[in-house]
């Protein structure tokens, strides 16, 4: 074991291994780029030819990661092909973790991650699975399949897990300057992905064991969930009692200790806060325990949709018009604000319960100009212009992209349902503002 585990940390000091990242989205793309920037090479790894077609020609896939950045990188291998992975010194997975119909964890692509990773796997490697999942994945799922090989874990291969800490779009933090969280299966594996993930990220944080690793990364999104929905539940009650739950947060936040602002909205979209905590509850069951608060938060969250719909029954009657037959137009249908990712986005379900209860829905959202609603719908966006908005019975903002003219919008519109207090700094008349 230590000969081998020399041997890889020689190599990573050198920058000499080789790294192949298992899927190239919104996490593996730029963990690749960032092995790359560092002075590895890189194998990128990904089922869809479409994805490691524009790669090899230098184009890019992901709004923030700009074209001529990818263009620059000359160490990435982009291949569709897994048995490039005996090749690999060092495997990240990098592969989604969805949730199936019923609610429960589909690991599926670890899974099959680790069956192509098993089939080429070698002496000295170092897996690392990246991939959101319940605590005990990586030694009660990926590892069999990696010890079928009759490889030793610790002694002929390496196994830890690290999550990743991605937030697509954010400006201000990134892979480089958000601490990386790292737990081995022993503390030698540890070791080694501390000296690995050095390269990509200015902190290094070492944990116990890839369990702990594992449960860290939902602690994260599952707090995050649970104050979004107090956030949500609070602003449920002010529209009850006629307070503005926006000007209330913003007053809580004058306080300099024992209070974090945390902000309602249409709904949790994106691949973490929607999902993780079903994940660790599913888990909990295992052990005869009910995780009733995690449970409860994701009601109020998943509730928050049908909210949204209530209000814009409440905003048309009020102006004698019925939610039948109404023209909604949808502003934003992207999870979060200046991103191109539909994933788990709350307008999915706010514009099939329109449409359920017979409204005309239309869209616009600069970054996807189709979308497929989960009730099947497929749409297209529509142009955000005056007629557009004067035609609408009522417009709604479910994303706040920064490129919208909030003043236009407001101005053109007859009324407009603000989930997102984009239209706070309005000038003129802000009566047809409506609020969460």
């Amino acid at each position: 074991m230590a000969h081998l585990a020399a041997i890889l940390e020689r190599k990573i000091k050198a920058k000499k291994a080789v790294i192949a990242v298992m899927g190239l989205g919104y996490v593996g793309l730029p963990t690749a780029l960032a092995f790359v920037k560092a002075g590895f090479t890189v194998i990128g790894i990904d089922k869809d030819p479409e994805k490691v077609r524009k790669l090899r020609s230098g184009k890019g896939y992901i709004p923030y990661l700009a074209d001529e950045d990818i263009a620059s990188v000359k160490k990435l291998k982009a291949t569709t092909d897994p048995g490039l992975l005996g090749r690999a010194d060092v495997i990240i997975i990098c592969v989604p973790t969805p949730l199936n119909k019923n609610k429960a964890p589909d690991i599926s692509f670890i899974i099959s991650a680790s069956r192509d990773i098993a089939k080429t796997l070698k002496r000295g490697q170092f897996i690392i699975l990246e991939s959101t999942t319940y605590p005990g994945t990586t030694e009660e799922d990926v590892l069999p399949i990696l010890a079928d090989t009759g490889l030793k874990v610790n002694k002929d291969f390496y196994l830890a897990f690290s999550p990743e800490r991605l937030d697509p779009g954010n400006k201000k933090f990134n892979i480089s300057n958000t601490p990386k969280v790292v737990g081995g299966l022993d503390r030698r594996t540890t070791e080694l992905g501390r000296l690995l993930y050095s390269n990509t990220s200015t902190e290094v944080v070492t944990v116990s064991s890839a369990r702990v690793a594992e449960m860290e990364k939902l602690l994260e999104n599952i707090f995050r969930s649970v104050n979004i929905a107090l956030a949500n539940e609070m602003a449920i009650l002010c529209r009850r009692l006629k307070i503005d739950i926006w000007e209330v947060i913003r007053a809580a936040s004058t306080k300099p200790y024992g209070f974090m602002p945390f902000y309602p909205g249409p709904g949790l979209g994106g691949h973490c806060i929607p999902l993780d905590p079903f994940y660790l509850s599913w888990k909990a069951k295992e052990h005869d325990l009910h995780t009733r608060f995690i449970e409860l938060a994701g009601e109020i969250n998943s509730s928050m949709p049908y909210h949204v719909v209530d209000i814009v029954a409440d905003t048309l009657n009020k102006s004698n018009k019925s939610l039948k037959g109404a023209n909604v137009f949808v502003l934003g249908v992207a999870y979060k604000k200046d991103i191109d990712d539909v994933r788990e986005s709350p307008a999915l379900k706010i514009i099939d319960v329109l449409r359920d209860k017979g409204a005309n829905v239309y869209y616009n959202d600069p970054y996807i100009p189709t979308v497929r609603t989960d009730g099947g719908a497929t749409l297209r966006s529509t142009k955000l212009t005056r007629a557009a908005l004067r035609k609408a019975d009522c417009s709604l903002i479910v994303t706040d992209h920064s490129c919208y003219d909030l003043n236009m919008i407001v101005k053109n519109s007859r009324s407009v349902i603000d989930t997102r207090n984009a239209a706070k700094n309005v000038k003129g008349d802000r009566s047809k503002i409506v609020k969460l």
